[in-house]
């Protein structure tokens, strides 16, 4: 039985395998399987992953289903006591294993651990140190993200929740309060599973000495109005699921305040707003509230949906968490 199991899930990915899959092979650490989730590609990824890693474990699907689902079936057939996500996008550093393992082994109160995942073009670039920090309306961002890396988020310490481009996830805990929500289909299901672990009282760490190079949305789109419409409809299933009622309540003055910064960098050119240079204003702003009449129509059914998770730690210390480790708007909306 390997210590840990390696899940990447893949669509289309196929010129992405090589850096991905030979970074594995360079692992100093070497007890661990890998179980790579084809999401149905037409391209010839199935028979790349098998030429590049002889003994990986392939599962095919039949169509799209989505990160989420993907990694579930990959969750459920993993054989490893640690499950570690890796995108197909990303790649990992020689002791990336190595070091995960080794900050959590002696502990099982950790649930979650988080590396340091720098940008692949430019490796002194901080794609996210310690996962993802969370908006007052439910979005999550890498903590970091476009910073240059100087060592200013080293220290081993306790963390929101980590991104799913590469994590960890102690398997007991996913069997405890289960994995991935598959309806969520991409995007934010990394958020909704990590704030699920800590309000059952998991701790969520971030290793900094492991890591792994992501090339940003590389096996979809930065910005995009696909993403933008799962973003928006994901964010309200994040809210409605895990946010004290408190924060629910006021979240809909930050969107508001999303809203006129978004219109704004759509305007001028900025941030996330270059997306109108690809899509046009009338594409993305129809995504946007398609995404939001999704997420508010399912408001009861995400109610339901709440009351079977685990609240094993007070309404007022879930809220510190949440503030303590808060995304900026204005970063988000309009950093490069």
């Amino acid at each position: 039985m390997p210590v840990v199991s390696v899940i990447i899930v893949n669509f289309n990915g196929a010129h992405l395998l090589p850096d991905c899959l030979g970074s594995l092979k360079q692992q100093t650490f070497g007890d661990f399987e890998v179980i790579f989730v084809d999401n149905g590609s037409t391209d010839p990824s199935v028979n790349i992953a098998r030429e590049l890693f002889p003994q990986i474990e392939i599962i095919a699907l039949d169509s799209n289903t989505g990160f989420a689902h993907a990694n579930n079936v990959g969750i459920a057939t993993a054989r490893g006591e640690l499950v570690v996500l890796l995108n197909n996008d990303a790649c990992a550093a020689p002791t990336f294993l190595e070091e995960l393992l080794r900050a959590v082994e002696s502990n099982e109160e950790i649930g979650l651990a988080a590396p340091k995942i720098l940008n692949f073009f430019e490796r002194t670039v901080i794609d996210s140190v310690g996962g993802l920090r969370m908006t007052a309306d439910g979005i999550g961002e890498g903590r970091g993200r476009g910073e240059v890396d100087n060592g200013q988020y080293d220290e081993l310490v306790d963390i929101l929740v980590p991104s799913g481009c590469a994590a960890l996830y102690r398997r007991k805990m996913l069997e405890e309060i289960g994995g991935f929500a598959d309806e969520f289909f991409a995007y934010c299901e990394d958020a909704e599973l990590g704030l699920r672990t800590r309000l059952a009282g998991y701790r969520a760490i971030s290793v900094p000495k492991a890591i792994a190079y992501h090339k940003y949305s590389a096996s979809t789109h930065a910005y995009s109005s696909q993403k933008l419409f799962l973003v928006e409809r994901n964010r309200l299933y994040v809210l409605m699921r895990t946010y004290p009622m408190r924060l629910i309540l006021l979240s809909p003055i930050w969107t508001l305040c999303r809203y006129v910064l978004m219109g704004y960098a759509a305007l001028s050119r900025r941030g996330r707003g270059v997306a109108v240079n690809n899509e046009g204003v009338g594409t993305l702003a129809f995504a946007l509230v398609r995404g939001a009449w999704n997420g508010l129509r399912s408001l009861p059914d995400q109610w339901r949906r709440r009351a079977s998770v685990a609240r094993k730690i007070p309404s007022s210390a879930f809220v510190t968490l949440l503030r303590n480790h808060r995304a900026s708007l204005r970063h988000l909306i309009l950093r490069p």
